[in-house]
């Protein structure tokens, strides 16, 4: 049975399958300091990689590794400015995402009461 065939019960089931899928790799990619670091000052604004070097405190081989994987899994863009690289989030939902992570982390660290 072709995708147009399928009941629509199993076009459901596939849809949120792959939104799952997608979401938890984009999940995956926020799991590890660094990236985490360059997405929330990259939620700030557009940023070089030496600004992102200095805010997130790693070595800039790393930061550029980072980066790559990001701009890779299209989190991340690019734009040249001269010789310089700029990067920017590819969107607002991204930021909403690390900043939610961050309050979380807020909550945690400062014992904050849960609330909605």
């Amino acid at each position: 049975m072709s995708s147009g065939t399928r009941p629509a019960g199993a076009q459901d089931s596939q849809v949120r399958g792959d939104r799952l899928e997608v979401a938890a790799s984009v999940l995956a990619l926020l799991a590890d300091r660094t990236r985490l670091a360059l997405m929330e000052r990259l939620g700030r604004g557009e940023a070089d990689v030496t600004t992102l070097t200095e805010a997130c405190g790693a070595a800039r081989p790393s930061v550029s590794q980072h980066l790559a994987k990001l701009r890779l899994a299209g989190l991340v863009t690019t734009r040249k400015e001269g010789r310089r690289v700029v990067y920017a989030l590819r969107h607002g939902h991204l930021r909403r995402l690390v900043d939610e992570a961050m309050n979380v982390a807020d909550h945690e660290i400062g014992s904050l009461p849960p609330h909605d």
